[in-house]
């Protein structure tokens, strides 16, 4: 308690609660409070700092709106550290935003989380879009329908889920990340709970914390989520939602078991939450051994928001992707997305569905396992070989990364090993990002290989165990 026990010299022009509440904002960004520590009560803070018991009321209100602090119903209130990662995440993305397209080419860059264009037939997409302008004419370009167009909607049910999904409930989105937060639009609330893993996509954790949602999470192991942790936080507090990377998990590279989704589904149902399934990359398995069964495949108490993009395998440019929607939340997530945008390309998804019914996306889909499949395997015997006893990790057998912890003699951090890599002319992601608290990420460096070749993996490599050494 002496840590609030301080001489403090009120503004009169400045209502008392706001100045309490800069005052523990700055103990907590400080450290001084610890993220997770339980607040004084009402009571016993108005008695230590000789104010009323309102000003108390006010100043944990202001504190939880701005994201300071979280209210347990029977519990108390708790601080929350702001997200310091925010820093490195910015840091991160402008070095992007200076490279221009002709400067990225002098880098090699492990940065790419999307398929190369190299790999996509030009000529097969153009006979498509001009297939669709003759057939639809100016339709192609002003019709829209809010749901999507319909004969994309026919064309995935059809050959994805095999006309078992209700017309209604698939979505047109722009991509994966207009998805989730779709979907966290249409659920949460300010301070609802949800379970993230721990590390993941970065960009999902943004749209969460833009929720102001209570963010909990559970570590990530071999095949999944850790379960004992996981129901854990079940135990303790109601959640509303559980984001999850089923396949190639970003940044991991994990793959759930099929026996930890039954699981997961089984306790949905036990604990009332739903699943917000980020369906990453599964059309990229090298191993026979992975077979693909997503949740939503599983999902027989409709606890399943699906979601998946076509732009990291397709085209980057084009910012494609479906949600399925459980029954319970059709209108909200609906209502989301015409809040949103109204409406995804319409001539994009007219020639993504001749695309699909042609079978240009199963032959493409097929050349691209074949090509990746190659660079995969050499890019693992290159981290073997090159980085060796520096690294750990978990083989992905699938995907585009590769997820490496730096061994415990290596004492450069993930975000200084970025910046000593750029003086080199090698990108690659730093494993905070990917981390609520940053601390975390120190030790991880997530390495794609979808936008080099052989000769510069084993050349990039070679610079980053060069400055490992």
């Amino acid at each position: 308690m002496e840590k609030y026990d301080y001489n403090f010299v009120y503004n009169s022009d400045i209502p008392k609660y706001i100045q309490l509440s800069k005052h523990i904002k700055q103990l907590i960004d400080m450290n001084m409070i610890e993220d997770g520590e339980k607040l004084p009560s009402i009571r016993e803070l108005s008695k230590l700092l000789s104010v009323n018991s309102v000003t108390i009321v006010n100043t944990y209100k202001k504190l939880q709106n701005e994201g300071y602090a979280a209210l347990k119903i029977g519990s108390g209130t708790y601080a929350k550290r702001k997200d310091i990662t925010r820093n490195y995440k910015k840091e991160y993305s402008e070095v992007f935003k200076k490279l221009s397209i002709s400067n990225l080419k002098k880098y090699i860059d492990f940065s790419g989380e999307v398929t190369c264009s190299d790999f996509f037939e030009v000529d097969t997409f153009k006979s498509v879009l001009n297939e669709v302008l003759e057939r639809d004419g100016i339709d192609a370009l002003v019709y829209q329908e809010f749901l999507g167009y319909e004969g994309l909607r026919k064309s995935i049910n059809k050959f994805f889920w095999e006309d078992k999904i209700d017309l209604e409930n698939i979505l047109i989105v722009s991509g994966a990340q207009q998805g989730i937060d779709i979907a966290a639009k249409a659920m949460i609330n300010v301070n609802d709970n949800v379970i993230l893993e721990k590390p993941t996509y970065s960009g999902a954790m943004s749209v969460f914390k833009g929720r102001r949602a209570n963010i909990y999470e559970a570590d990530m192991l071999s095949d999944g989520i850790d379960l004992e942790k996981f129901e854990k936080i079940l135990k303790k507090i109601k959640i509303k939602c559980f984001y999850t990377m089923s396949y190639f998990q970003n940044p991991t590279g994990v793959s759930y078991s099929l026996e930890k989704k039954k699981e997961i589904l089984r306790l949905s149902e036990i604990y009332d939450f739903y699943i917000i399934e980020d369906d990453y990359l599964s059309e990229l398995i090298y191993d026979d051994n992975i077979q693909y069964v997503s949740f939503k495949k599983l999902d027989d108490n409709d606890r399943v928001i699906y979601i998946k993009s076509f732009s990291k395998i397709f085209l980057p440019g084009i910012r494609l992707g479906y949600l399925i929607t459980p029954e319970s939340f059709k209108e909200s997530i609906q209502s989301s997305k015409i809040n949103t945008d109204i409406s995804t390309s319409s001539l994009m998804q007219r020639a993504l569905e001749i695309y699909i019914n042609k079978g240009f996306w199963k032959n493409h889909i097929s050349n691209l396992n074949v090509a990746y499949k190659e660079r995969y395997n050499y890019m693992e015997k290159c981290i073997n070989d090159i980085l060796g006893h520096n690294v750990n990790y978990i083989s992905p057998k699938g995907g585009l990364n590769f997820y490496l912890k730096l061994s415990n003699e290596i004492k450069i951090d993930s975000m200084s090993l970025f910046y000593e890599c750029l003086k080199k002319n090698v990108i690659i992601t730093p494993g905070v990002i990917f981390y609520k608290q940053i601390h975390e990420g120190n030790k991880y460096i997530r390495l794609g290989f979808s936008q080099v070749s052989e000769e510069q993996i084993w050349s990039g490599l070679s610079v980053i165990n060069d400055i490992l050494e």
